[in-house]
């Protein structure tokens, strides 16, 4: 198949173009980056860029936490989604792989199934889910369109710049400050995992399909640093930083960012998801018949090998 990735230069989408790649399919490369940049909200390029493709896998969003002005993510995540729906309308594509977002469901929804009411707390939950609705229309238009919605937890993984790479960071370099009691439960997505199942639901049969992604069981914060910590052999520290403490700190960098215009590492929402409880539900997508390669910890320990120990190890042998 000729198969189109949008934000194919990212983080998920050049693992899973190398996966398709390597199991026979022909990839149209759709990113901003690259040799031939495309833009999502450049039409004409984006519908001459889909030419002669079978399927689209749309991964390409505007996600940082930092993002001024807010109307940057519905400019890319809801418009350059109405332009991908043109795009392979014009070209005659029937199929469509959305990554959406567990941040879809906000930060009180406890253990959310495919089921629950979605109620987005930030501007980047509530425009992936604008673009869920309009894809959905899309689909329903006719009973050849065939479409895939996932909703992944957080995706980590090696080369990744995410949070948990910069939780890693912050251990490695002895400038972690636990905040919150760590007793909440995370969710979390080691990519390769995510890439084999977005690879997986390629043939999938049924008009509409949506679901969770999260590797089970899921862990504590607690177990994650101490897991992290001993792979790093570093000290568990013994000071904690109450909640309402942390959360303080976090309106503060807020407020910086908006003055000065530079990012930080502290916000209130990064505070607010790292002492939230936010699990979900990944039932859905065990029942297709996908079994992950990778365990929590598997990830977890990878990626620690990869970007942390391996760049430290020369330093210690010289």
């Amino acid at each position: 198949m000729k198969i189109a990735i949008t934000g194919s230069e990212g983080f998920i989408g050049s693992r899973l173009a190398r996966k398709l790649t390597q199991a026979g399919h022909q990839i149209v490369p759709i990113d901003t980056a690259g040799a031939s940049p495309v833009d999502l909200l450049d039409q004409e390029t984006l519908t001459h860029a889909l030419s002669g493709c079978d399927a689209v896998y749309h991964l390409a969003a505007a996600h940082r936490d930092d993002i001024f002005p807010r109307s940057i993510y519905y400019d890319v995540n809801v418009t350059g989604t109405r332009n991908v729906i043109q795009s392979a309308q014009k070209n005659g594509i029937n199929r469509i792989i959305f990554t959406s977002s567990f941040a879809v469901y906000g930060l009180s929804a406890k253990t959310p199934d495919e089921m629950t009411p979605p109620a987005p707390f930030n501007d980047y939950g509530q425009s992936k889910l604008e673009a869920e609705y309009v894809l959905k229309k899309w689909a329903e238009a006719s009973p050849e369109h065939k479409l895939t919605i996932l909703r992944p937890v957080v995706v980590f993984g090696e080369g990744n710049r995410g949070n948990v790479h910069t939780l890693i960071d912050q251990i490695a370099r002895q400038k972690f400050l636990m905040i919150g009691s760590g007793k909440n439960k995370k969710s979390l997505a080691y990519v390769e995992n995510v890439v084999d199942f977005l690879a997986h639901t390629l043939g999938f049969p049924h008009q509409i399909g949506l679901y969770n992604y999260a590797d089970k069981p899921d862990l504590s914060t607690e177990e994650m640093i101490s897991l992290i910590y001993t792979r790093l052999s570093v000290a568990l520290p013994k000071i904690r930083l109450p909640y309402m403490a942390g959360l303080a700190g976090g309106y503060m960098f807020d407020g910086l960012s908006k003055v000065t215009g530079k990012r930080f590492p502290i916000s209130s929402v990064r505070i607010q998801k790292f002492c939230a409880d936010t699990t979900c539900s990944a039932e859905a997508c065990r029942q297709t018949g996908f079994t992950p390669s990778f365990s929590l910890s598997d990830g977890l320990n990878r990626m620690i090998e990869s970007d942390f120990i391996q760049s430290i190890r020369p330093a210690k042998t010289a």
